[in-house]
């Protein structure tokens, strides 16, 4: 829910972005990896990272003015491929909504 998305804790968040962390980078000097870069993605229009190739799905997302919010994040991790049929992620998505909160809350922080 929006409430457990924006009361999440960034510390457990940390842990569970571990799990991202293979393809996405965050914090100050990130850069692209396998997937786009994470900071300042909470409020970032979607698809919108400079010398990123993405997926068609985000590149429409984009043109639509579509952002990332905490609730279309919580949406996107539950089952990424459910929630953007058509993208490149391999990532099957967070099943417990704790998890999803949390990190949402570290993404937030720029894994700061």
């Amino acid at each position: 829910t929006a409430v457990a998305a924006v009361t999440g804790d960034a510390k457990k968040g940390a842990k569970v972005f571990r799990k991202c962390k293979a393809c996405h980078k965050i914090g100050e000097g990130a850069k692209n990896a396998v997937g786009p870069q994470l900071t300042d993605v909470v409020g970032r229009t979607m698809g919108s990272i400079d010398g990123f190739k993405y997926s068609d799905v985000f590149q429409a997302a984009n043109a639509d003015g579509r952002v990332w919010t905490p609730e279309e994040l919580a949406a996107y991790l539950t089952k990424p491929k459910d929630h953007m049929p058509g993208t490149r992620m391999a990532f099957p998505g967070l099943r417990k909504e704790d998890d999803r909160a949390n990190v949402i809350a570290y993404l937030a922080t720029n894994g700061e």
